[in-house]
C-alpha cells in the first residue's frame, strides 16, 4: 500500500477514536450531547478530517475500497460548506452507527497493509 494512503488511513482512525474519547466517560447520551457545543464542534471537526482523508485517498487511487466513502466525503463538504444545514440528529447517527464500523474497517485495511 502507498505510504500516503496509509497516512490518510491513519488519519482517519486517529479521528475516530478522538470521537470516542469524548464519550469515555460518560455515555452516549444524545440529549447531552446537543448541549455540548465544544464536543459537538469536535466531533464535527473529526469528521471533517475523516471525509478529506478518504477524498485525498480516492483522488490517489479512485479504485480504493472504503464504504459509504462518497456519502463520508459529502457529510464532509456539507460540514465545511453548509454549516447551517447540519443537523445534530445526522452527527450523532453517524457517531453510534457508522463511525463503529468505518473504524473496524480502517483497523483491518492496515492490519493487513
Amino acid at each position: 500500500m502507498d505510504n500516503e494512503i496509509k497516512t490518510w488511513l491513519y488519519d482517519i482512525l486517529q479521528s475516530a477514536k478522538e470521537i470516542e474519547s469524548y464519550f469515555d466517560e460518560r455515555y452516549k447520551v444524545f440529549e447531552e450531547y446537543k448541549k455540548d457545543s465544544k464536543t459537538k464542534r469536535a466531533v464535527e471537526r473529526n469528521i471533517e478530517i475523516i471525509g478529506e482523508a478518504i477524498s485525498r485517498i480516492l483522488k490517489k487511487d479512485k479504485n480504493f475500497e472504503i464504504e459509504n466513502a462518497h456519502k463520508i466525503i459529502g457529510t464532509r463538504n456539507r460540514i465545511a460548506h453548509g454549516y447551517d444545514k447540519i443537523s445534530d440528529d445526522l452527527i450523532w447517527s453517524i457517531v453510534i452507527n457508522h463511525l463503529p464500523k468505518l473504524k473496524a474497517e480502517i483497523e483491518g485495511l492496515l492490519e493487513r497493509s
